[in-house]
């Protein structure tokens, strides 16, 4: 499943509710509510990086003045999840063993989970 945009700030885990937008020529910052899409010259923030930006002296912020929402799941997220529960819901076949060192391995082979520990050439 398609994890939720998060937060641009290093460190920050939270959820962006928010997209930061630099227009250069104008030295504005602009924050407004999250874009519909990642966008590769803009940063999504999260509500309290949103609130305490502050931006260079000599530049204006201009800063969406209503709630910070969460974006709601999107078509693509509710398919996402449904297929991760069927996945888990089907039964697992168990695989038949590999050969008779898997069941008797010597004392230079053995196996750890999904590994198989091979002997040096002598």
């Amino acid at each position: 499943m398609r994890s939720p945009r998060r937060c641009s700030r290093n460190g920050c885990p939270r959820q962006a509710v928010a997209t930061l937008t630099y227009v250069y020529n104008e030295s504005t910052a602009v924050v407004g509510p999250l874009a519909a899409f990642a966008e590769p010259h803009t940063y999504d923030l999260c509500e309290p990086h949103a609130r305490s930006l502050t931006a260079p002296r000599g530049w204006d912020v201009v800063r969406h003045e209503g709630e910070f929402e969460p974006p709601p799941p999107t078509t693509d997220d509710l398919v996402a999840l449904a297929e991760a529960v069927r996945e888990a819901a089907r039964p697992v076949t168990p695989r038949p063993p590999e050969d008779d060192q898997t069941a008797h391995p010597s004392p230079h082979t053995g196996r750890r989970g999904h590994l198989r520990v091979i002997p040096p050439n002598h």
